[in-house]
């Protein structure tokens, strides 16, 4: 079940990148796995998908200790500084940096830390994390000045499907005027279940897939994806 969900995520993904002159391979598919059992992890796994993000730093660590070891684990959700320890030597990337202090944060330990994007609270939403757009410039300089590898921007629009297309335009313009200047900045991590076709549209690089590809999960108590 979670295969054949997974091959149409997949299929949706390509034919939406199609649709705009883009490959379908330049967009990331990160299975969103929180709140799912290592079976479902197994199953997307043996389907050949290799890519999945977590949200919460416990449910990482426990899931790192029995997947796979050539998982490439991404971390998606808001992070406490103390809860580092936990991510930073299991990730690939990221996506909620939204703060100098966590910045500071996630320099310390062996060896250089992993990539980071951006989290830009692109509505203005006070349930959402990220910081406000009118600041990123001034929080990538102090991000890029600690010594951060910052590869681009992520968002979790207000909830409505059919207003995303607007904020994602808004991120991608954001991320254009902000590349003359921080070239580095190449990725766009927007788009989840009800809305990944039309990021992928408007220039989504990853998109974060949960309840497609997995199904409701067993809790309620994190962003949907």
């Amino acid at each position: 079940m979670v295969a054949d969900r997974l091959k149409a995520v997949q299929e949706r993904i390509a034919a939406a990148a199609r649709r705009v002159g883009r490959a379908p391979g330049d967009v990331t598919l990160v299975a969103v796995s929180k709140g799912h059992s290592g079976d479902a992890i197994a199953e997307a796994y043996e389907a050949g998908h290799r890519v999945f993000g977590e949200s919460r730093a416990q449910e990482l660590a426990d899931k790192v200790g029995v997947a796979p070891g050539d998982i490439e684990w991404h971390f998606i959700g808001p992070l406490q500084r103390n809860k580092v320890r936990k991510v930073r030597p299991v990730v690939r990337l990221l996506h909620s940096m939204d703060r100098v202090e966590l910045g500071a944060a996630w320099l310390k330990g062996p060896g250089p830390p992993p990539p980071v994007l951006l989290q830009v609270n692109i509505g203005a939403d006070p349930a959402k994390h990220g910081v406000a757009p009118d600041a990123t410039r001034a929080t990538l300089d102090a991000m890029v000045a600690l010594g951060l590898d910052v590869r681009g921007l992520m968002t979790i629009p207000p909830y409505d499907p059919a207003e995303s297309g607007r904020w994602f335009d808004a991120l991608a313009a954001l991320r254009d005027e902000l590349a003359a200047d921080f070239p580095g900045l190449r990725e766009l991590s927007m788009g989840m279940t009800e809305d990944f076709e039309t990021a992928v549209e408007r220039g989504s690089t990853i998109v974060r897939v949960g309840r497609a590809i997995f199904g409701p999960r067993n809790d309620t108590s994190a962003e949907a994806h």
